[in-house]
């Protein structure tokens, strides 16, 4: 039976830091779960783009002190928001403050809203990828050695530190989102501990997985050191499909499975997922 790794995410959106604190407390308290999520973004999504929206790393930050035992992440980063360099300094501080339990999400960037609206530049598909593909590279060498000179296509560094380095060495895993099947997965291929589908039929996945090895087999890298991973959005009135489609991920080699529960919070909904869906899939 394949070893797998269960997780929660929240999305900091139309909700309370008080409402999430709680669910991610229960979680801690639950050792069925190892790992928790929020998402980055700064404005809400698929939904009304009106109402709070907590930033992402401020508030993990703060979840990773009120937490013991989960590790922690943003599923996942946008890269085109903070320049990788002051990315790798924010993310190695966390990872201090929670003690080495930090995974660190990673992806290109998408939201048109999000770019538009605070000025940030949204380059097209390829550069975006391209650009991950250098930040990736960027923050391995600052988290491996003293000072980096670093002269990309899109980044340069000249004689960078990051210290404190992060707990965890070389770097805390790399948790890579996204499939596009030429660029993206290249990219995942190259840099990821963790692959996350982020969504779609388990046969897109399966495919896709296909992929990942294809790339993997041209670069010379096991894809046995790459663990897949996935999210499923949890309906609270019929967790028994949520179990049934973590089942079939499972069955397509996914042992990285990460439970969305969408807000309002159930009281004790931790617990339901626990014994509804997590204690109903086997691996």
């Amino acid at each position: 039976m394949a070893e797998l790794s269960w997780g929660i995410k929240t999305a900091p959106q139309h909700t309370t830091y008080e409402e999430m604190l709680r669910v991610w407390k229960e979680a801690d308290a639950e050792p069925a779960f190892e790992h928790a999520w929020l998402f980055d973004h700064f404005a809400p999504i698929n939904s009304d783009v009106n109402g709070p929206c907590f930033e992402g790393w401020t508030l993990l930050t703060a979840y990773a002190v009120e937490t013991t035992r989960l590790r922690v992440g943003l599923m996942v980063v946008g890269n085109t928001y903070r320049h990788p360099a002051v990315l790798a300094k924010t993310a190695a501080t966390v990872d201090v403050i929670a003690g080495g339990r930090l995974d660190l999400g990673l992806g290109a960037g998408w939201n048109e809203y999000e770019h538009a609206s605070m000025g940030i530049p949204l380059y097209a598909p390829a550069e975006r990828i391209r650009r991950l593909d250098e930040a990736c590279e960027m923050i391995k060498l600052l988290y491996s050695q003293p000072t980096t000179d670093f002269d990309g296509r899109y980044y340069q560094l000249q004689e960078a530190r990051c210290e404190p380095k992060p707990v965890q060495r070389p770097h805390p895993p790399f948790v890579i989102g996204g499939g596009g099947e030429q660029l993206t997965l290249r990219v995942v291929a190259k840099h990821a501990d963790v692959w996350n589908f982020a969504g779609g039929p388990v046969e897109q996945f399966a495919h896709k997985v296909g992929v990942l090895r294809g790339h993997c087999a041209a670069i010379g890298r096991d894809p046995g050191e790459i663990v897949l991973s996935v999210q499923e959005r949890v309906d609270y009135a019929d967790l028994g499909a949520a179990a049934k489609t973590m089942q079939g991920f499972v069955d397509a080699g996914a042992t990285h499975l990460v439970l969305y529960l969408p807000q309002p919070f159930p009281e004790g909904i931790v617990a339901r997922v626990r014994d509804e869906v997590v204690g109903q899939v086997r691996g």
